[in-house]
């Protein structure tokens, strides 16, 4: 069953605070980076890229957690955990505006055999500190 976020959630996934999304390797340790996301109503959005690490530990295991922590607010977070279900489609226009989002500008980041994918969480569970 999904988990509605609340409004200081949504707040903190609307701002410019980087995510910790933490994924399992084949061993079942956990491995985590840095990435961007939106929110979708209450669905979390990140962008990667088929081939890299998280994108093989999620075909293989979807769950996933999210940790966003503002470094302007260090005492206030939100974690999500959920499973995510990978699409290609919109993947382009997503790094896009993630990237504007961030950064202002379009992404030029990725190498011409790139292949990008959407990562959507549907949070199961969401805890924080508001």
């Amino acid at each position: 069953m999904a988990a509605e976020l609340p409004d200081q959630a949504k707040a903190l996934l609307d701002g410019k605070a980087f995510a910790v999304v933490t994924t399992l390797l084949p061993d079942g340790s956990p491995q985590s980076s840095v990435v961007w996301v939106k929110r979708d109503g209450d669905d979390v959005l990140f962008s990667t890229v088929e081939g890299r690490r998280k994108h093989l530990n999620l075909v293989r295991d979807p769950r996933v957690s999210v940790v966003v922590n503002p470094p302007e607010q260090p005492y206030t977070y939100v974690e999500l955990r959920g499973e995510a279900a990978l699409s290609r489609e919109g993947a382009r226009e997503l790094i896009n505006e993630l990237a504007h989002k961030y950064m202002g500008k379009d992404y030029d980041m990725d190498g011409p055999d790139d292949v990008r994918v959407v990562v959507r969480i549907k949070p199961r569970k969401v805890v924080g500190r508001f």
